[in-house]
């Protein structure tokens, strides 16, 4: 039976929340502190689920056996580096960091000081995925994978770009699907110096494709993956939870053939993908092994993403 984790929460706001939501509903974990700026909210929230709030940072970290940072992108290298000094499980929302550089060198700190790093790629554990990812797997080859991702609320985040934002979820799931980037081709619209259109085609080391699109400018929230395979086609909506994979079938008349596709409908089970990646943080820091995306994958993602940027940039 896994062991009482103490955790503690570094930022409050809306995702913050959402993180001590589940934290509060796992009976393993002990919430250790919450803490954020805002510290009228701390307090609402320190009475509402009964939590300490943390009023030095420094001493409570070494009362605890993970953190969990869901606090503003920029912040995400500067939170990792302190935290590390005392506690090894670490979670951070994604991305990793909010520059290529940074990521780099938090991977670094990583190695050099045997952290365990979990990247909150929630798409990972969406139930939709893990569907799409079990029918993928039983294809003999991947042609080609489209994801489209749109959010116009997404325009009121203004310290990233839509690669980072919103894009950065595909781009993982590209690359944990079909593996590194051989070639990358991107476009995209700029507004006030801010990417909030872009596409991108990854041509993958296996001779796969990935075309990923996403749009902070799109009158409506879309969130789709669609896998062309030399013997399936699959559609999955995100959204809705659901998956639908064509095959053809030949189906015979008189003496002439007729080919049709059948449509089949896989069954997804409704599962919330932050319990989910939460339980599996917890397991890591009991020290279970655990498939996770941890710092590797945020790196990769973010040269990808790096890449698509500077393409897009340069074109303007």
């Amino acid at each position: 039976m896994s062991n009482v984790v103490k955790i503690g929460l570094l930022g409050v706001g809306k995702m913050g929340q959402n993180h001590l939501r589940n934290l509060a509903m796992l009976k393993q974990v002990e919430i250790g502190f919450i803490y954020d700026f805002d510290k009228d909210l701390c307090e609402q929230l320190s009475t509402q689920y009964n939590v300490p709030v943390s009023e030095n940072l420094e001493k409570d970290l070494q009362t605890i056996d993970g953190v969990v940072i869901v606090t503003p992108t920029f912040t995400h290298a500067d939170y990792i580096k302190q935290v590390s000094k005392y506690v090894k499980n670490i979670f951070v929302e994604k991305p990793l960091t909010d520059t290529l550089e940074s990521s780099i060198e938090i991977v670094k700190l990583a190695k050099e000081n045997n952290l365990n790093i979990q990247v909150g790629f929630i798409e990972r554990y969406n139930s939709a995925v893990v569907a799409l990812e079990k029918v993928i797997r039983n294809s003999s080859h991947i042609i080609n994978i489209d994801f489209s991702r749109t959010n116009k609320v997404s325009s009121r985040i203004t310290d990233v770009d839509v690669v980072i934002d919103l894009m950065i979820h595909d781009l993982d799931l590209a690359l944990h699907i079909n593996g590194k980037p051989k070639k990358i081709e991107a476009h995209g619209y700029i507004n006030d110096n801010m990417i909030e259109y872009a596409r991108a085609i990854i041509t993958h080391e296996n001779g796969s494709f990935s075309n990923v699109v996403a749009s902070r400018i799109t009158e409506k929230r879309i969130r789709h993956i669609s896998a062309t395979c030399d013997d399936m086609y699959i559609d999955c909506n995100l959204l809705s939870k659901e998956v639908f994979v064509n095959k053809q079938t030949i189906e015979q008349y008189l003496e002439n053939v007729s080919i049709s596709s059948k449509e089949e409908t896989i069954d997804v089970r409704p599962q919330e993908g932050l319990l989910l990646e939460l339980v599996d943080f917890v397991k890591l820091c009991n020290g279970e092994s655990v498939n996770v995306p941890n710092e590797d994958d945020g790196l990769l993602a973010m040269e990808v993403a790096n890449e698509i940027q500077k393409q897009i940039m340069e074109a303007k």
